[in-house]
This record gives C-alpha cells, sequence and structure tokens, in this order.
C-alpha cells in the first residue's frame, strides 16, 4: 500500500510540473508531397470509400431534364440564351424565398459572366451538369440599395461591354455604346427608390470591381447556393428553351 500511495504522490507532482512548465513551441516542419498519377494507391481506403463514391456519382449522373441543343455563354455579345437562363432561374427559384421572408419581390438579378464555367450540352441534363456550370460555392443575397447605385450598376454594365447575366433589366445602348434607355421591369429606375438586387456573395463583396452595393439599406441572406438553383429548376421542368432576347442589346 504505501509503494502505491508513493507511485501517486510522483504521478501527482509530475502533472504539477508539467502544468507549470513553460512549453513552448520552437520549430514546424513539413515536407511536400506531389499529389500525381504517379501516387500509390492505398486500396483498404479505396475499398472503404467505393460505396460512396459510387453513390455520389450514381446521384450526380441521374437526368433531371433536357435541353435540345448546345448552349455557350459566348453565343452573344450582351446577354446570351445560357446567361439569360441563369438569371431567370435565381429570380424564379428565389423570389417565392425573398417575398415569404420580407414581403418584398426582388427587382432584379445581376450575376457575373466569369462565374459560368462550363457550356450547357445538348441531351440529358444531370445534377453533374449543374456542378460543371457553377463549381464553386457562390450563394445567392439580395441587397437593398437606391436608384443611383441601381444607376451605377449599369454605367458599370455599358462600360464593361460583356454579358453578364441579369433579369428584370433592360439595358439599351447605342452604336457608339452610350446608354440611351435603362429600365426595371418595364418602369424606368427611379434614383431615389430603394430596389432589392439579387446577386451572388462574390459580387457583393465587390469581386469583378462591382462596387456598387456598398453602401447598402439591408443586406439579405437567402442561404441558396446559384448551383442548387439550377438543380432545384432543372428537376421541375422537362426540358429548357433559354433565348437571347432585348434585355442588353446595341441599336443603330
Amino acid at each position: 500500500m504505501r509503494f502505491t500511495h508513493l507511485i501517486y504522490l510522483l504521478f501527482f507532482f509530475l502533472l504539477l510540473h508539467c502544468k507549470n512548465s513553460d512549453v513552448q513551441l520552437s520549430k514546424i516542419e513539413g515536407k511536400q508531397i506531389q499529389v500525381t498519377d504517379k501516387l500509390e494507391l492505398d486500396s483498404e481506403i479505396d475499398q472503404y470509400i467505393a460505396p460512396y463514391r459510387e453513390h455520389i456519382q450514381k446521384d450526380l449522373d441521374s437526368i433531371i431534364a433536357i435541353s435540345p441543343k448546345t448552349y455557350d455563354k459566348t453565343d452573344g455579345e450582351l446577354n446570351t440564351a445560357l446567361g439569360n437562363l441563369m438569371a431567370d432561374i435565381a429570380y424564379e427559384q428565389a423570389n417565392p424565398i425573398f417575398l415569404k421572408r420580407t414581403g418584398h419581390n426582388i427587382d432584379m438579378v445581376l450575376l457575373n459572366y466569369g462565374g459560368i464555367r462550363s457550356n450547357l450540352p445538348k441531351g440529358a441534363i444531370t445534377k453533374g451538369t449543374a456542378f460543371k456550370l457553377m463549381p464553386f460555392e457562390n450563394s445567392l443575397v439580395v441587397a437593398a440599395i437606391k436608384g443611383n447605385q441601381v444607376n451605377d450598376l449599369v454605367n458599370y454594365l455599358v462600360k464593361a461591354r460583356k454579358a453578364h447575366p441579369i433579369s428584370k433589366l433592360q439595358i439599351t445602348v447605342d452604336k457608339n455604346n452610350t446608354l440611351v434607355a435603362s429600365k426595371i421591369d418595364g418602369a424606368p429606375i427611379d434614383a431615389d427608390k430603394t430596389y432589392y438586387v439579387a446577386t451572388n456573395d462574390y459580387l457583393y463583396q465587390g469581386g469583378d470591381s462591382m462596387t456598387f452595393f456598398q453602401p447598402n439599406e439591408n443586406l439579405y441572406t437567402l442561404d441558396y447556393k446559384i448551383r442548387n438553383t439550377l438543380i432545384d429548376y432543372f428537376m421541375k421542368v422537362d426540358s429548357i428553351s433559354p433565348v437571347r432576347d432585348d434585355r442588353f442589346i446595341k441599336i443603330n
């Protein structure tokens, strides 16, 4: 028993000593491991994850809609069928959520041309198609901004001369790229009115030099990934039929 007590005393002494000791990190070492096709496969790990990989792949390959032809983001100068589709989907899927939460409708949508990372191929549309179109984790937000800021947004688009996806916004420029008219849902933009503009969190934070979202009256986070808006829309339609239209045009 005395020997046991001695062991306990030594244990508590060492424990107290360790707590009071001043231990500091002196060095961190590491090495770079190149992940290439030459890296040996761990068969045990591969067998373990195989059922999960197969389940995910089966889900991604499931057909959820049909595309009558291939659509590409380069098929138009100022607006494209694919960009129009993505902006219109964002509005259709997000507006009921926003309206229910706030009592307001979304006035317009702005996404970014560079965010479209793939074309939409002819034939079967799958969940994997949505992941290729939008591989990023960007989510929709709605910023409440004044009409003068919307005018800044319009001027940005006119100067950019790029088919950034828009919905509910109409822009007309002349052959010299001078703004002729800009409207939201058919009505002229009121500089003093508050507009609810849906965009992605990347652009809201100033991505692509879009600084017109700051300051704002309010920000509404929808917790709705853009990729998921695509998947949800594709799952509720049999086929898609996006078109280029007059939402952003140049007249002679």
